[in-house]
């Protein structure tokens, strides 16, 4: 997938073979891009085709999967994938498409939420909250992607400038619904924890004022790291933060779960005790638990485990060749996050009968 102006750790590996790449004149050979750069293939808004550049454009998601001076200290050719490597080809379409249906479900996730005042409870603002930052995954894609289609199409005509900038827009959006995404995910498992072991408690640890600074907290703190992010995307203290944040939200995220699921095992084993059956009712309970434990941890880390792999690998071991079969399939890895914002509502909302019963109303045009 061609990109707009990404700094580094979008696209790793990726080559873009198209005329505007011809024109850089970097490392005193004119005509030829370095192959570090050319590898870094970006997450946004690639350079205009209708006006030479002087320099490469800054590239949020590109410049991380791979360092000029990896391939170049390697000697390898800018078009070096390694033997045997598997290249996985992502149509922009399949971007375009997948955006458009998670925007699709997200938007009703928050119309069915906003409409029903049953909802504006703490754990459907932090649900709606989730659904929020995945819409602006969704958002960006799409924009991203159709800018994208409409240039290789000759339909828009934009100034270096103005592509420059909205990368940036661009790249706030991405990084900031990224980082929001991980950290509702995060808070939702927390306040279920709260609900299950502090049960008596709950509305007065949880109260709606709090959970809305909490809230705010989250967005202000993804904004302002995203920001950062792209400021200092160069840096390995960068990446370095993003894959530690990730590791600690995965940690809390199979910590509470797993709790979660060993007290209501307990419990159930209890209430069976109670009335003489102990093996089948608990039994039966646990596995079915621990069924849905391992598939709401393992659609967390299929989708987002490749992306924070892509960039622990940027970390150790960029100039090593076969680092560069994982680095070429950076847009595979963006279509899963993709993928994880279409099934955190079906996860999260949609199984809520409530929800659902306001979402028929709201895809009816029906009153409460």
């Amino acid at each position: 997938m061609a990109t707009l102006g990404a700094p580094g750790w979008v696209e790793a590996g990726m080559q873009d073979t198209r005329p505007s790449f011809q024109h850089y004149e970097l490392s005193g050979k004119p005509g030829v891009m370095p192959a570090g750069i050319q590898d870094s293939a970006a997450l946004f808004l690639s350079q205009d085709r209708t006006i030479p550049m002087q320099e490469p454009p800054r590239r949020m998601l590109g410049s991380l999967n791979a360092t000029p001076s990896a391939t170049l200290l390697l000697g390898l050719p800018a078009n070096h994938t390694g033997p045997g490597c598997l290249h996985v080809s992502i149509p922009d379409g399949l971007f375009l498409v997948l955006g458009l249906v998670s925007l699709v479900e997200n938007v009703l996730v928050v119309a069915a939420i906003v409409k029903n005042r049953n909802l504006h409870s703490p754990m459907y603002c932090f649900i709606c909250c989730l659904a929020l930052s995945d819409l602006l995954v969704s958002c960006s894609i799409v924009l991203e992607t159709a800018i994208i289609l409409l240039l290789e199409a000759g339909i828009l005509v934009i100034a270096a400038t103005v592509v420059q900038q909205l990368d940036n827009v661009i790249d706030v959006l991405i990084c900031s619904s990224m980082v929001s995404s991980l950290c509702f995910l995060g808070a939702i498992a927390v306040d279920r924890y709260i609900s299950i072991f502090y049960t008596l408690r709950y509305h007065s640890i949880v109260t709606l004022s709090r959970s809305q600074r909490a809230i705010a907290a989250i967005w202000v703190a993804s904004i302002l790291s995203s920001t950062l992010f792209i400021t200092y995307y160069k840096h390995t203290a960068v990446l370095l933060c993003l894959v530690t944040f990730f590791l600690v939200m995965l940690v809390l995220m199979a910590v509470l779960y797993v709790h979660m699921l060993t007290r209501a095992c307990q419990h159930a084993q209890g209430i069976a005790q109670l009335h003489k059956r102990q093996r089948p009712v608990p039994q039966g309970f646990c596995l079915k638990g621990a069924a849905t434990l391992t598939i709401l941890l393992g659609i967390f880390f299929l989708c987002w485990g490749p992306f924070f792999l892509h960039l622990t690998l940027v970390i150790l071991c960029p100039q090593h060749p076969a680092c560069s079969c994982v680095f070429q399939n950076f847009n595979l890895f963006l279509v899963l996050i993709i993928c994880n914002s279409i099934v955190d509502p079906l996860i999260y909302a949609f199984r809520s009968p409530e929800l659902r019963t306001t979402l028929r109303e709201v895809l009816l045009c029906c009153p409460p």
